[in-house]
């Protein structure tokens, strides 16, 4: 596997879980599981694309200014996260908020794969693009396991 299907593995979880926290309701049990879900999901995934292959392309000139803008919106993802969490699950402004954050997922996965992936590919020859992909995932995995976002009840 290299660094290009790792990530879109993980762009894939994103976007089901983003999807799904949308079409919950209320403050529900399933609202409550997605939303950890997915921050755990975005944290883990963030931590290790920023380390694990942005660090690289801010290298570049090619790639930089992408680098730069994908992880200025990570911390418009965060933002939007930390917003929700200081809202009540029941408003109907938590929905509101969800779907902008799901929306914002959809850009930012969406602009990667077809905008950044292709540059990035032309940095990267075949044994970097596997050493990345092993390198994100290990370091997704302990990010996974150091900070797991648990449903409160």
């Amino acid at each position: 596997m290299n660094i290009f299907e790792a990530l879109r593995q993980d762009h894939d979880k994103q976007r089901e879980l983003a999807d799904a926290l949308t079409q919950t309701h209320g403050s529900s049990d399933a609202r409550e599981q997605l939303f950890c879900a997915l921050k755990s999901e975005l944290n883990a995934h963030a931590i290790a694309e920023e380390r694990q292959f942005y660090t690289f392309l801010l290298n570049h000139d090619l790639t930089q200014e992408k680098a730069r803008h994908g992880v200025a919106e990570h911390h418009e993802m965060d933002e939007l996260i930390e917003s929700l969490d200081k809202t009540d699950p029941t408003s109907s402004s938590w929905l509101v908020q969800a779907k902008h954050l799901a929306h914002r997922i959809h850009h930012h996965l969406d602009e990667e794969e077809h905008e950044f992936f292709q540059l990035a590919g032309k940095i990267f020859n075949e044994k970097e693009k596997i050493t990345l992909a092993q390198a994100y995932i290990e370091e997704r995995d302990e990010a996974q396991d150091s900070v797991s976002y648990k449903a409160v009840k």
